[in-house]
């Protein structure tokens, strides 16, 4: 197999011009309602690069998009990879910078930050879906870290196959399967050194906590882990739908004895539909449910909103800035 160098990364030169990828197409999800020419998220890595290969593949159009948080001094050899390698395949390519300051849960801000971003660009093209590359490992990675986070059912549930504008097409894919089509279209994904950092939750999980648990029950917990989301989060959607027609979040009408005589796992589900993004605690909707029963009148709510009882009906009153 020749090698082509291209900068500090490699791009190999495969040993068939047009490899077969039916396998791992046949295998996509969540591509029926997805338009010809969307956005895919890519960071270099092999999910992303398999990802931007499938699409093609199967016959779409995608704009590859490289979001550089900033914390890295790799981040511009990485976007000039990923548009080589979107070159390489035929489609186009941004680059888009951020800016995510180092410090607590940086984890999150980068991911909200990167979606912001992505969301920024599909609107610029007028695209209306962002793919992006997880796979079941990370939908298995993401249960056991929303149940160390406390989680309800919705939490467990992990990622949807798709959430609004976002849709994960490998959720049935391996990460072994990813690099086998980086290998198979003769690219040399990037290897990002933060997946090797067990400060991150996520890594440990991946490098630790999931291979012995699978070793504890002499079997690999990945497809039982992501089979149990697709269950919980199948239930937790019905869930949401009963409660929504059971007490609609309307702005200025929403009648406290309604909410009180709901079923409780109901009734929790409404307040958070309610209050909305970003979820409100589970002490935050104890605290509204104390209101709707009457036993108080109003409840200060995290980030500064506040839940007030007038004349029978919940208001909600937004905090003026939020933090």
């Amino acid at each position: 197999m020749a090698v082509l160098v291209v900068g500090p990364r490699r791009l190999t030169t495969p040993a068939r011009t047009d490899p077969d990828l039916t396998p791992w197409v046949d295998r996509l999800i969540a591509l029926e309602p997805v338009e010809v020419a969307p956005v895919v998220a890519c960071s270099g890595g092999a999910d992303s690069v398999a990802l931007l290969a499938l699409a093609v593949a199967a016959g779409l159009r995608p704009t590859a998009v490289y979001v550089d948080h900033g914390l890295r001094p790799d981040g511009p050899a990485e976007a000039a990879f990923v548009a080589r390698v979107a070159a390489r395949l035929g489609v186009a390519s941004r680059a888009v910078s951020i800016d995510v300051m180092p410090g607590p849960n940086l984890e999150a801000r980068a991911r909200a930050a990167r979606y912001a971003a992505l969301d920024e660009v599909r609107r610029g093209l007028g695209a209306s879906t962002v793919l992006v590359g997880h796979t079941a490992d990370d939908q298995a990675e993401t249960v056991l870290l929303n149940l160390m986070r406390g989680s309800a059912a919705a939490g467990l549930g992990a990622m949807a196959e798709r959430r609004g504008v976002i849709v994960r097409p490998l959720l049935r894919l391996r990460r072994t399967d990813c690099e086998e089509v980086c290998a198979a279209v003769g690219i040399a994904p990037v290897r990002d050194p933060m997946n090797d950092d067990h400060a991150f939750r996520r890594v440990a999980i991946r490098a630790d906590v999931l291979p012995r648990l699978s070793a504890l029950a002499g079997r690999d917990l990945v497809p039982v882990l992501a089979r149990q989301a697709d269950v919980l989060r199948s239930e937790s959607d019905y869930l949401d739908e009963l409660a929504r027609a059971a007490w609609p979040p309307e702005p200025d009408l929403n009648p406290a004895g309604v909410l009180a005589r709901l079923p409780l796992p109901l009734a929790r589900r409404a307040v958070r539909q309610w209050i909305g993004s970003p979820p409100p605690s589970f002490a935050d909707v104890e605290r509204v449910l104390t209101v709707a029963r009457g036993d108080a009148r109003a409840t200060e709510l995290s980030g500064g909103h506040r839940v007030e009882r007038r004349a029978g009906v919940l208001h909600l009153v937004r905090a003026s800035v939020t933090p």
